[in-house]
């Protein structure tokens, strides 16, 4: 394999024989050059009993159940059901309050217990961790800093079975997955612009938002 090829991924392949398998994997498939048993170690995790297999198991049925079926809030609550999962932890944007407060009633319609935790907990002023004050959205004012380490430990706290994002920023939402013990899902992702709908930008990078496209230094 020369370098050129190493430098290629999934994205650069047209065959996508790994769904069926009725073509031929490409020299540069990540499949084929997958190292020693590293494909039959992972498989052989899905196979045990461990939380990894339980969820890697329900998630595959619930994509036969219902692929194009049902909405992703019927998708979460059917995930969580198949998993046993009965309270669902919720970390939620302030911004997206609302839709978390539907969503709770949603859950609890279905017997399900919703337990949601505002990224603004705590009320920590931005600039107590060394934001600038010119930084701030609304300057001279106190505003607070989105806390998703402290929503992960409150959520631990309340031992939920189940998280769900609701619209945390970008990064915040990383820092949320990292903290959390509970394994993690998302509704809603966040995209201010768009109305939270982030592909939207990628469907219309050949018009209207091609600036995407355009070459950085």
């Amino acid at each position: 394999m020369n370098d050129d090829s190493k430098r290629l991924s999934c994205s650069d392949c047209g065959v996508l024989n790994c769904y069926r398998r009725e073509k031929n994997f490409p020299s540069f498939c990540l499949t084929s050059g997958a190292e020693g048993d590293q494909i039959d170690r992972i498989t052989e995790s899905y196979r045990t009993e461990g939380e990894t297999a339980r969820i890697a198991r329900v998630a595959a049925e619930i994509e036969g159940l219902y692929y194009g079926k049902l909405t992703r809030v019927e998708e979460i609550i059917a995930f969580a059901k198949r998993l046993g999962a009965k309270k669902i932890g919720i970390a939620t944007c302030i911004g997206l309050i609302n839709e978390t407060k539907t969503f709770v009633k949603i859950l609890e319609a279905k017997g399900l217990t919703g337990y949601s935790v505002l990224c603004k907990v705590g009320a920590v002023d931005k600039t107590e961790v060394g934001v600038p004050e010119e930084l701030k959205i609304q300057k001279g004012c106190h505003e607070s800093l989105c806390n998703p380490v402290l929503q992960a430990e409150l959520l631990n706290q309340e031992q939920t079975d189940l998280n769900v994002i609701n619209g945390l920023c970008v990064g915040h939402d990383s820092l949320f997955i990292k903290y959390s013990k509970a394994p993690v899902t998302t509704l809603i992702t966040k995209d201010r612009v768009l109305g939270h709908n982030p592909a939207a930008a990628l469907y219309t990078s050949g018009f209207y938002y091609k600036r995407l496209l355009e070459r950085e230094e």
